[in-house]
C-alpha cells in the first residue's frame, strides 16, 4: 500500500473548473477517482494505468474531465471542466500497488490504497 494526499477541491459555480491532484507516496500500477454524493454510494469517475497511460471515464464525465499523471512525482490529477451541480461530491483518490491481471478500473475492490477525500461543491 502506499500513502495518498488529495488536494484542490473547493467551492466553484457550475460551469466553472477544478482541478484536484492526488500524491503518492510510492510506485503505483494503476490509479483512479471515485465520488460519493451525501446518501448516495461511491462510483467510479475515472482511472489511469501508470505506465501506458491509458485512461478510462464514466460515462456523466467523460469529455468534461481529464485524467493524467506526474511521472516524476507520483502524482495524478483529475482535470474537472464545465463543471454541473450533479458533480458535487466527496472526491476519493484510490491507488493499485500490484500488477493488473483481471485489473478492473471501475471497481473499488481493484485499488488497495485510498485517501481522505476532499470535497467538491458546484452550486448552481
Amino acid at each position: 500500500q502506499v500513502q495518498l494526499r488529495e488536494s484542490g477541491g473547493g467551492l466553484v459555480q457550475a460551469g466553472g473548473s477544478l482541478r484536484l491532484s492526488c500524491a503518492a507516496s510510492g510506485r503505483t500500477y494503476a490509479m483512479g477517482w471515485f465520488r460519493q454524493a451525501p446518501g448516495q454510494e461511491r462510483e467510479f469517475v475515472a482511472s489511469i494505468r501508470w505506465s501506458e497511460g491509458w485512461t478510462d471515464y464514466s460515462d456523466s464525465v467523460k469529455g468534461r474531465f481529464t485524467i493524467s499523471r506526474d511521472n516524476a512525482d507520483n502524482t495524478v490529477y483529475l482535470q474537472m471542466n464545465t463543471l454541473e451541480p450533479e458533480d458535487t461530491a466527496a472526491y476519493y483518490c484510490a491507488a493499485r500497488t500490484y500488477g493488473l491481471i483481471f485489473y478492473n478500473p471501475r471497481a473499488q475492490v481493484a485499488y488497495d490504497s485510498w485517501g481522505q477525500g476532499t470535497q467538491v461543491t458546484v452550486s448552481s
